[in-house]
């Protein structure tokens, strides 16, 4: 086996495990959103101004985390361009 099959080895196996950290984490943070959401909308002392600042958060938090894997998934491609020929 030559070096650049090894280095893709490596790279795949390094992006798989990020998809399936980040696909865990994915699903905790919908499942909390639901629990979250449950609880906010039995709140009746909660100002209206008060949900619309954690459903702004929560957009943002989830816009933030599908930039960050998006950077990430171009990071391993332009790795595997770069190391392996």
């Amino acid at each position: 086996m030559n070096q650049s099959d090894l280095m893709k080895q490596a790279i795949n196996f390094n992006q798989s495990s990020f998809n399936s950290a980040y696909d865990a984490t994915v699903m905790v943070q919908n499942q909390f959103e639901k629990v979250a959401t449950s609880i906010l909308d039995q709140a009746a002392w909660m100002p209206e101004e008060g949900r619309k600042a954690i459903d702004n958060y929560v957009d943002v938090y989830k816009s933030g985390r599908d930039q960050f894997k998006k950077y990430m998934d171009d990071s391993f491609k332009k790795a595997e361009e770069i190391l392996v020929k």
